[in-house]
């Protein structure tokens, strides 16, 4: 057959990917798109778009194919991409479904059904609970990328989070049947890339190497594995293409294994019948004749029923890929999920875009940056969606040179408005742990970075403030930082204008001294010293005693926002007259993020202990606890089953029993820090 348009039933930077390709190829694209999603990037990029209520309502996502003529439909990775009844619903519309059959689907999908597979494989699997230890792994049977998976480290745990694991594994798949099987402490996570046509032909496009993690979702993914002897390579290499082949496999798939860092066994641990997030950095050292691969394409040519065309000795590998997964989340406060408006994005300038747009490496051996994204200024950020904003990958000669050029890269992301976690990947991709590849599938569960310090940041936006407050507000600063005609982005934004160069007092989350030179381009800002050497589009480059510093500033009446390697940093005008409201300690719980209330447990007159759960609040497929911070009486319920919530809103209020000690905060958990207490942020997509 040939594919002449093409419906990609997905949303955000995987759509825009997507659609790259097919306009690459010449064909016609339809978006589908929820009223939330009306005028999205992804709808603009199409030729065609169709309102659906839901992304996940398969009638409605098939009729919409069917109305726009389209002749084949790219799931791209979450939503319905491996749902069995939509592959099925495809056909029987006579839609070609950009992946394999739902019988594999089926086969594969649970996890219980493919690791009988995977053993008639001739494939090594985790062993089961029954012949296991503590501590044990309990995931879902239906499903994939950490969704209803709890570890539990003794008996007494293993009921409270087996319920849990069950009822988000419902939630997600409609199936709550769970498996129980051996963890392993210190794992790392290798998979390999395979494709395969309907004429006999199945390949890998070499591994990944996924190990660094957090609760099971996937935070840097790196091409090839850095660790593995080539002995072990080679047969995790053909232990994919050995049970991809004994399926029948056709497509672009991933079957994921699990190292065991202590004995160098491997195991097989499920197989993701679809595109991945990750498959950037198989595309970026997978080449043929020197150039790139182009996976999506490679999708197309098999749906349209055509010999992939390619043979496993025409494939290399060339330098080393990596990848970091920009979140809408909090790393520094137990990932919470953010929300909110983007007022400045700031992605890193792509030395090459997607495989449809060009060459994908230098031939001088260069590194080369590439960004998947569906972020822009002023774009809204909510809950209703995964939190992934997008994706930066880095391509160099060998892992060293990839390893800083993403440090680079992240350097120059700056999303303002709300919290990401990219500076939390630049200290990660920064850190002599992932320098040396020591990071296990474990480790940022047993480790915390430390949030970045603020000195820095405080000193930019309190030069930033100084500049902008003697700026005319008609002025721009230029490239050397003076004053010019003209409207700008660093416009005066309402602050005093003028005055001769003095020291200021620049009010910040505290008060701040500015001294300018004359030229306004040296100072120091509390004594540190400080050289202008430029600003403008909101951007900044200061030598800070020695150190060049480069940041985005959000300037505004009452906060000056900086991000500063990545990370994002807020400094708010206190105000004398405003409601502090209810002091740390009186027993008011409210929303550490906005969400839904997933389960309300007391009632108003109920006498609860320390630690007790009052509610659950869920939010981009996280779930968090609220305890009682004190042992005492449940004096209101704000709470209720299903309602939406605002972050910050008050949930519970707890009064302490007269002989309680002291309360341990108000927020969530019983220590009130908001990270989260027996829930799991999960894999995703832009989903």
């Amino acid at each position: 057959m040939t594919i002449h348009t093409l419906l990609v039933a997905n949303r955000g930077e995987i759509a825009l990917r997507v659609f790259r390709t097919a306009a690459r190829l010449g064909l016609r694209t339809v978006a589908i798109h929820t009223d939330l999603d009306a005028t999205a990037p992804h709808v603009r990029a199409a030729d065609a778009a169709v309102r659906v209520e839901s992304y996940l309502d398969v009638d409605a996502v098939v009729a919409a194919a069917v109305a726009a003529g389209a002749d084949a439909v790219h799931p791209g990775y979450g939503f319905l991409s491996e749902r069995a009844a939509f592959a099925r619903a495809l056909e029987a519309a006579g839609v070609v479904l950009v992946g394999p059959s739902a019988e594999v689907m089926d086969r594969m999908g649970r996890k219980d059904a493919a690791r009988e597979i995977a053993v008639a494989a001739g494939v090594p699997v985790v062993p089961t609970g029954e012949d296991a230890a503590y501590p044990v792994l309990v995931k879902a049977a239906a499903g994939g990328g950490g969704k209803g998976m709890r570890v539990v480290r003794s008996a007494a745990e293993l009921e409270e989070a087996t319920a849990a694991a069950r009822r988000e594994a419902l939630a997600a798949f409609g199936d709550d049947t769970m498996l129980v099987e051996k963890y392993v402490e210190r794992g790392r996570h290798v998979e390999v890339q395979v494709l395969g046509d309907a004429h006999g032909t199945v390949l890998h496009l070499f591994e990944r190497d996924c190990s660094t993690q957090r609760r099971h979702q996937k935070v840097l993914e790196e091409a090839p594995a850095p660790t593995l002897d080539e002995a072990t390579r080679a047969r995790v290499r053909q232990a994919g293409v050995d049970l991809a082949a004994h399926v029948g496999y056709t497509g672009a798939g991933t079957v994921e294994f699990l190292l065991d860092a202590d004995t160098g066994e491997f195991y097989f641990l499920e197989m993701n019948t679809r595109l991945q997030v990750e498959h950037p950095v198989s595309e970026l050292v997978a080449r043929v004749d020197g150039a790139p691969v182009d996976l999506v394409e490679l999708q197309l040519r098999v749906a349209a029923g055509q010999p992939v065309g390619l043979a496993q000795d025409d494939l290399t590998l060339v330098g080393h890929a990596i990848e970091a997964r920009v979140y809408a989340e909090d790393a520094y406060a137990g990932f919470l999920p953010q929300a909110g408006r983007a007022s400045l994005v700031r992605w890193p300038t792509a030395t090459s875009a997607a495989p449809a747009a060009g060459p994908a490496a230098d031939p001088r051996g260069a590194t080369v940056v590439r960004v998947d994204h569906a972020l822009a200024d002023g774009q809204v950020v909510s809950t209703a969606f995964d939190p992934m904003l997008g994706k930066v990958v880095v391509h160099g000669p060998d892992r060293e040179s990839a390893r800083r050029a993403l440090v680079a890269a992240l350097d120059r992301t700056a999303i303002l408005g709300l919290t990401t976690n990219a500076g939390f990947l630049r200290a990660l991709v920064a850190s002599e742990e992932f320098r040396d590849a020591t990071i296990d599938t474990a480790w940022l569960d047993r480790h915390e970075l430390p949030r970045p310090e603020e000195s820095q940041a405080r000193v930019v936006a309190a030069w930033t403030q100084a500049m902008l407050t003697a700026t005319s507000g008609t002025g721009e600063v230029g490239d050397t930082g003076r004053a010019r005609s003209g409207a700008g982005p660093f416009h005066a934004d309402g602050f005093r204008l003028g005055g001769p160069p003095a020291p200021q007092r620049v009010g910040l989350d505290r008060p701040v001294v500015v001294e300018r030179a004359a030229d306004g381009l040296r100072g120091a800002v509390d004594g540190v010293r400080v050289v202008q050497l430029r600003a403008e589009h909101h951007t900044v480059l200061l030598d800070v005693d020695g150190e060049r510093l480069e940041a985005v500033v959000d300037a505004r009446a009452h906060e000056v926002e900086v991000v500063l390697r990545g990370q994002r940093h807020v400094f708010r005008r206190p105000d004398p007259a405003a409601d502090r409201g209810p002091a740390a300690g009186d027993g008011t719980l409210v929303s550490p993020m906005p969400g839904t209330v997933l389960d309300v447990r007391v009632v108003v007159g109920q006498e609860v202990a320390e630690g007790d759960v009052l509610g659950v609040v869920e939010a981009m497929k996280m779930e968090l606890a609220l305890r009682a911070p004190f042992a005492g009486t449940v004096t209101e319920v704000d709470a209720v089953a299903g309602r939406q919530v605002a972050l910050g809103a008050t949930l519970f209020v707890v009064e302490a029993a007269p002989d309680a000690p002291g309360s341990a905060g108000t927020g969530a958990d019983s220590a009130g820090t908001g990270a989260p207490s027996d829930g799991a942020h999960r894999d995703g997509g832009a989903r």
